[in-house]
């Protein structure tokens, strides 16, 4: 990446803690825990960029509950750039922000929306894309998002539909994003073979977005523009707590892209970019399941996955198991994910690990803050 690139990562560390309940908390959600390995993912992901960008330029947004945490986890990134919403306000207001805070100090800097926490395989490869895309972004008023070549009609993503190749040939024109099709439309995708998963890792200089912002979301761009004109100043948290819940609530992927991409492919400056690393967004406690199965990370012979004192499985097979104080038998049971920590279990057949949000949902009914 050539020296004079302002590259500046955002990571997007948002969360209510719900996906991998009972591990995950409020104030312990995915990001900050160690769940394929020692360092968080948050921890991974900000070693991950650590050749591209140093600590002091890189921006994390999160929340109340995550700040301290996440400021412990990785210090050297100075306090003020770790940015606590008020309120959830979904990934655009988020990059928009940042966006406008960065644009004042240098409108050509390259701003890298980095998910939290992914998995990422194949780091060299990881930075290798990375840096074409940020120099893409660098050259004009360009969006440029890392696509997954898909290896399933998975319908939990996200999908890119690309178009030409750019004439150097580094790049795909994006026709269109598509948020999570049914299960035909997605068969239908990876048999094209011109759909990409949306890795969530977007890169635009500070001024494409924050122009994409004022284009797209008129009643929240100025919003946004009066809490970054009060950053560094003793009023910033009071407007900050002011404006921020009046921001539209919205992703980037439906608030920028896709009206983008209704203008036509060369006509939107939508780039993808086909990553050739391993990716897996650990969505649930199937995914993380079957992530440990294919890199054989804790399986035995059965398809157990057991991070736990020991275990014993009898006629049982293909089961996820997290209890790391404890010796588990399992006997006769099968697809099922058991988690055991201090103060709840969790015991749920794997295909129905997407509905653990429902679960906490019920907890806060029930009075059950404690465990949220």
């Amino acid at each position: 990446m050539p020296m004079q690139i302002d590259f500046r990562p955002v990571i997007l560390a948002g969360g209510s803690g719900t996906r991998f309940w009972p591990r995950s908390r409020r104030a312990r959600a995915k990001q900050v825990l160690a769940l394929d390995g020692e360092r968080s993912m948050i921890q991974q992901t900000v070693e991950r960029i650590k050749p591209l960008a140093t600590l002091e330029k890189t921006w994390v947004i999160t929340n109340e509950y995550l700040a301290h945490e996440i400021a412990d986890q990785l210090r050297g990134i100075p306090a003020e750039q770790i940015i606590q919403e008020p309120v959830a306000r979904n990934t655009a207001p988020a990059c928009g922000l940042a966006a406008f805070l960065i644009e004042r100090e240098n409108p050509d800097a390259v701003l890298g929306i980095l998910p939290s926490d992914h998995v990422i395989g194949d780091e060299p490869r990881f930075l290798k894309a990375l840096q074409k895309g940020i120099a893409l972004a660098a050259a004009g008023p360009n969006i440029v998002v890392l696509g997954i070549e898909p290896t399933r009609p998975e319908t939990g993503y996200g999908y890119i539909e690309t178009g030409d190749q750019t004439a150097d040939g580094t790049a795909l024109h994006v026709r269109r994003f598509t948020e999570k099709p049914n299960q035909i439309r997605a068969e239908e995708f990876v048999a094209a073979g011109n759909y990409y998963w949306n890795s969530g890792v977007f890169l635009w200089s500070a001024r494409t977005l924050a122009n994409a912002v004022r284009e797209h979301l008129p009643e929240t761009a100025p919003l946004l523009e009066e809490i970054a004109a009060a950053f560094g100043k003793p009023e910033f948290e009071g407007v900050f707590h002011r404006l921020y819940p009046r921001c539209e609530n919205i992703s980037v992927d439906y608030a920028v892209l896709e009206p983008r991409s209704a203008k036509g492919e060369h006509l939107s400056n939508l780039y993808c970019l086909p990553a050739e690393f391993s990716w897996n967004d650990l969505g649930s406690w199937a995914s993380l399941y079957e992530y440990q199965m294919e890199t054989r990370l804790r399986g035995d012979g059965d398809g157990n996955v057991a991070e736990t004192e020991g275990h014993i499985a009898l006629e049982a097979s293909n089961n996820y198991v997290y209890s790391p104080n404890k010796f588990v038998a399992l006997v006769g049971v099968e697809n099922l994910v058991i988690v055991d920590t201090e103060d709840a279990l969790l015991i749920a057949h794997r295909d129905h690990s997407q509905d653990v949000g429902k679960i906490v949902k019920e907890l806060g009914i029930s009075g059950h803050e404690d465990l949220i």
